[in-house]
């Protein structure tokens, strides 16, 4: 879920790891159920030469990636069982006969809507045509600068990135906040390198460009139209800010007055756009004026013609999933086969499980939460929470580097995290969408101006601290420091990162990780500038913020040495908020796990003492097997190190670990104690 609130530690990785069927048996053992794949596992690796392959070393041999897939894993069966769960709920709902305005209306009729294929395809490009001859009649700047603007509250606009986010330095208050776009290749260095590989994807940007604009109707202009777009982009990609800048909280936070701002960008009317954006406001934040310095100057640089070339394909790429199969099919030849490495598209139905989660969230969430998430569940895994807190407050207390006063404020900022679990106390209202069987890009378009007026009522309002940013059914989690908060929503508590029944060694080494690494991104590198309210604001001693950065800077150089694929390095940097989050958070859950009365006893399950079975379910949790061209995407740009590496970065720099499989000083990952990691 990609939103411009900054969320700097953001949770797992979209996709992870889970259960495969065939793999992973649940079986009765010592008169309790089992959640553990034995049979995944390779004895031919020594757990000291690589843990992970050691863990899923057969799973990883045997398992096909799906065609429809970028890759697979246990995230991915979850994932994908969650979806038919949802697709349950809302055929159902499709073909019932909900009151209107209900619930179960809105939710089946939208998902109707969208398998309509046959209405889909009669109408083409027709839903988009409005929104072209809009672009068709901009004239000069000042309509150019009007149009990017003034689409916004209609689900459209374009060129402008802004939210209505907490003031990083007073996050009790709502602004407004605008940050870098324009590009639709992954990252700037798309657009920038000159390796073959790089080049190799551009060329097949332009192919898609070309085809997007002979679809609708220009075949004659589509090739050259896509060599002034790209060259456009380029442009933009040269005044953005890279993914590990993006990571630097204090140079994202550049607050200044409307006034000042103006003067940074003379050839965009300010007052126009605001007015447009229905945005009153004296102050704003901008995270990287450097791009609207760029576009400022590109508007003026560039012929209107070009840039109405430019705002043509915005439009019908975006909206390239609403229109014709033809439409799709393109988007996926370029999105999901050259990017991303997919043999085959995702099936209609799971797209529109998707969208029907994205656009109409929470009354889905109440549906599904209804149906799929029990109110014991939530006590187990708040009673989790609970005591990896209680932990993490222990660990703080010893640690040696950190002086007493810094201490007692990393305790008050851990003590007062907000938890929530499952779904929200209250659900959001959607009672101004408009939604109809047979109108899927118009239920879009509703479902977004309702989206936009729901953000824009925030702007100057004390921030709601009970508002969530993931639905129900996501299977992911979140800290977000402007809140001080860890989130867990209903669609990751299920197996493998939690099941009521598992022992305490796979809930501890599953679940129990993944809220030590939520609880340990308040304390990484970028969390750590937050306070206990959520303000950016240092309250470290400038000695113990030295330490923490030289420690720091010892995860970075670990991870920048862990290669995959063709020689392709981590990026130490990019993933050290991630990295410290995983090693911290499987100590944290492991001293929780001791605290158990498995944890305490010795006793074998399938042959492996609880110490064992505690890091082989943190291994089994993140098996996952990826494309290479999704993996080249994720090094480029994901601030998450790849799943071999989350598991073998964090066990590796524990001792417990070493004790638990009798690891010797010969094995080829052993690293002597006073060179393993730890912060926390």
């Amino acid at each position: 879920m990609k939103k411009t609130f900054l969320i700097p530690a953001a949770a797992l990785l979209l996709f992870v790891a889970c259960k495969n069927g065939k793999n992973n048996e649940v079986r009765e053992t010592d008169q309790r159920t089992v959640f553990f794949d034995v049979a995944g596992m390779d004895s031919t690796v020594k757990p000291g030469d690589n843990f992970f392959l050691y863990a899923n070393g057969k799973w990883m041999k045997n398992t096909q990636i799906p065609k429809t897939e970028t890759g697979w894993g246990s995230f991915y069966t979850l994932y994908n069982d969650n979806l038919k769960n949802l697709r349950i709920i809302l055929e159902s709902a499709a073909k019932g006969s909900g009151t209107k305005g209900s619930n179960e209306q809105k939710v089946g009729d939208f998902y109707a809507s969208g398998m309509d294929s046959l209405t889909i395809e009669k109408l083409g490009v027709e839903p988009v045509k409005p929104l072209l001859a809009k672009i068709d009649a901009i004239k000069n700047d000042k309509d150019l600068i009007n149009f990017i603007s003034e689409g916004f509250k209609n689900g459209q606009g374009d060129l402008l990135g802004f939210g209505i986010e907490p003031d990083d330095k007073i996050s009790t208050k709502n602004t407004l906040i605008f940050t870098q776009t324009g590009l639709k290749l992954p990252d700037r260095s798309y657009y920038l390198d000159q390796d073959d590989k790089a080049k190799k994807i551009r060329t097949a940007y332009l192919t898609y460009i070309a085809k997007v604009f002979s679809l609708s109707g220009d075949s004659a202009h589509g090739s050259k139209y896509a060599d002034n777009i790209l060259k456009l982009e380029t442009q933009l990609a040269k005044s953005h800010s890279t993914p590990v800048e993006l990571r630097d909280p204090q140079k994202n936070y550049n607050k200044l007055t409307v006034a000042d701002f103006q003067k940074r960008i003379p050839n965009i009317d300010l007052k126009t756009v605001l007015k447009n954006l229905g945005a009153s406001t004296d102050t704003l934040i901008v995270r990287q004026p450097k791009y609207y310095q760029a576009l400022s100057a590109l508007v003026k640089s560039q012929p209107i013609e070009i840039w109405k070339q430019k705002l043509k394909f915005d439009a019908l790429d975006n909206a390239a999933n609403a229109l014709s199969d033809a439409f799709r099919t393109a988007k996926f030849e370029f999105f999901g086969k050259t990017l991303s490495g997919q043999s085959a598209q995702t099936e209609r139905w799971k797209s529109m499980v998707n969208n029907t989660d994205r656009y109409l969230g929470d009354l889905l969430g109440q549906l599904y939460a209804e149906q799929y998430f029990k109110p014991e569940a939530k006590k187990r895994m708040l009673e989790l929470v609970n005591n990896l807190q209680k932990v993490y407050e222990e660990r703080i207390k010893k640690v040696d580097w950190m002086s007493a006063e810094t201490k007692k404020k990393a305790l008050e900022k851990l003590n007062a995290f907000i938890k929530k679990i499952g779904y929200p106390d209250e659900w959001k209202k959607y009672d101004d969408v408009k939604v109809s069987k047979n109108t899927y890009f118009a239920n879009l378009q509703s479902a977004k101006q309702h989206a936009y007026k729901e953000m824009m009522a925030k702007l100057g309002k004390d921030v709601d601290k009970t508002e969530w940013f993931m639905t129900p059914p996501t299977v992911n989690a979140y800290y977000n420091p402007a809140y001080n908060e860890i989130v867990f929503p209903a669609g990751i508590l299920q197996f493998p990162f939690f099941a009521f029944n598992a022992d305490d060694a796979i809930n501890y080494g599953a679940i129990g990780a993944v809220i030590g690494h939520e609880m340990t991104h308040g304390f990484d590198d970028q969390g750590r500038q937050y306070d206990a309210v959520g303000n950016l604001k240092e309250w470290w001693t400038k000695e113990d913020a030295a330490k923490f950065e030289t420690k720091a800077d010892k995860v970075v150089t670990l991870y920048n040495k862990f290669t995959l694929l063709d020689n392709q390095h981590v990026n130490g940097e990019l993933t050290l908020g991630e990295n410290l989050a995983d090693i911290g958070g499987l100590n944290i859950a492991y001293d929780a796990f001791k605290l158990t009365d498995q944890g305490k006893g010795d006793k074998k399950i399938d042959g492996f003492t609880p110490d064992q079975r505690f890091f082989l379910g943190f291994a089994q949790v993140w098996r996952m097997k990826s494309r290479d061209e999704s993996m080249l995407v994720r090094i480029k740009t994901d601030p998450h190190s790849p799943e071999m590496f989350r598991v073998n970065g964090s066990v590796y720099n524990m001792e417990a670990f070493y004790k638990a499989f009798n690891i010797p000083a010969t094995a080829k990952m052993y690293l002597a104690p006073e060179n393993r990691l730890g912060v926390w």
